[in-house]
């Protein structure tokens, strides 16, 4: 069941259509269309000797959400004139809006432009049919698991009370420790594969690192020679390395002492760009030397492809 219904236009103004209570909006919604999957295309080759055909490929089409609205009296002593014109301006033609959908068991969002905004003027029961097309045909968890966050690191506390310091010239009192981690497991429950931010912290020297999908057996190498070349060292101490699988963003830089450098040339020409498949995906990594000194973070947001 959807409860509600939020609007922000292109200027971040917001407005809450209620399905329950559509005296407080005044928009009463009688219908909604594409909120489920969207449509796929998908490619084929006839083959003259064979029965059939051969499958290609497939993608999916764009998302096109339509809204079908009736203007009622609000609790505020709004119009129907007023309403129409509040129309106008959370649903601005060729602007781009956010819809963020709550239901049952989902929270999610998903972005489009206005195609038309077309009010019955003359009818008995005035209201509007409101077109908007999503280029990106998935909505996305605006919840509190919109962004997965998964470290392969952690800090144990190790001071407690009482204490004693045995020693005024060494640093013998140890407020917390590094634990590091080579492999772990992001559990993913999305309807679609997406991609990863890969974060990547130095706080040492490494050479060569190599990531590991163990699933999948899937590897991402990244050369710290031709690091070396491009930049005139290789990973060193404060170095962040930030890695995007998804599609049409990918890419990997090197953030140095305030200075981004684009590395891609770093990588492996066999490298394959990770991406998350529905359950349990075990991720791990290496290196040839200093593999303690790296701090991995993975984050991701999970998708879902209908309502």
């Amino acid at each position: 069941m959807i409860y509600s219904i939020v609007v922000t236009n292109y200027l971040g103004d917001r407005i809450k259509l209620e399905l329950g209570k559509p005296d407080v909006s005044g928009f009463l919604i009688k219908s909604i269309t594409g909120l489920g999957p969207a449509k796929a295309n998908v490619n084929t080759t006839e083959v003259s000797t064979n029965d059939g055909s051969l499958f290609n490929s497939a993608r999916l089409s764009q998302r096109n959400i339509v809204l079908d609205m009736v203007f009622i009296n609000t609790v505020y002593g709004e119009s129907i004139e007023d309403l129409r014109q509040k129309s106008y301006k959370y649903f601005p033609l060729k602007k781009s809006v956010e819809l963020t959908i709550e239901t049952d068991n989902r929270y999610v969002k998903t972005t489009g432009y206005v195609e038309s905004n077309e009010p019955n003027i003359f009818s008995s029961q005035e209201g509007t049919q409101i077109s908007i097309i999503c280029p990106d045909p998935y909505f996305y968890s605006a919840g509190e698991d919109g962004n997965n966050v998964t470290n392969f690191y952690s800090i144990d506390p190790m001071f407690e009370f009482p204490f004693s310091n045995e020693s005024l010239d060494e640093p013998l009192l140890v407020f917390g420790e590094i634990q590091i981690k080579t492999e772990g497991v992001i559990t993913y429950h999305g309807d679609s594969e997406i991609g990863v931010m890969i974060y990547i912290h130095a706080i040492g020297p490494a050479t060569n690192i190599n990531i590991y999908n163990t699933e999948t057996r899937e590897v991402m190498r990244i050369n710290t020679e031709k690091i070396s070349s491009l930049t005139g060292k290789g990973i060193v101490a404060s170095d962040d390395i930030v890695i995007n699988t998804a599609k049409g963003e990918k890419s990997i830089t090197l953030i140095r002492e305030g200075v981004s450098y684009n590395i891609l040339n770093c990588l492996d020409k066999n490298t394959d760009w990770f991406t998350l498949a529905k359950g349990d995906n075990i991720f791990a990594f290496t290196a040839d030397s200093g593999v303690t000194n790296l701090q991995f973070r993975v984050e991701n947001k999970v998708i879902y492809e209908g309502v």
